[in-house]
């Protein structure tokens, strides 16, 4: 595929399926794992069924992989506090600036 179909995003992009609560399987693509408080916390970015993000819309779920189980599944759960998401939502801002930062110098 190519960025123009993807928004940026291909094969190669690190992806998770998320069910919904009305058991609506979603496919997103993995931006980020953030720490803030000491707590993970992944963004993700859906995608609709061709692959793309036409919304620019972003969610984040608290994020804890078992210890003792390298092989299971990571846990992601909803965050229902809104101080704790207006905070991941800050953080993510933050590696966004970063990001664009790290690309403005690594052109010159």
């Amino acid at each position: 595929m190519t960025d123009q179909n993807t928004n940026g995003y291909d094969d190669e992009e690190m992806t998770v399926e998320l069910e919904l609560e009305d058991g609506q399987m979603v496919n997103c693509a993995i931006i980020t794992i953030l720490t803030v408080d000491k707590k993970d916390y992944i963004a993700l970015l859906p995608l609709d069924e061709d692959g793309n993000n036409e919304d620019g819309e972003v969610w984040f779920y608290q994020y804890e992989e078992d210890e003792y189980n390298p092989d299971a599944e990571p846990k992601l759960t909803y965050i229902d506090n809104d101080e704790e998401y207006e905070n991941v939502a800050d953080a993510f801002d933050e590696y966004l600036d970063n990001a664009e930062f790290d690309e403005i110098v690594d052109n010159d």
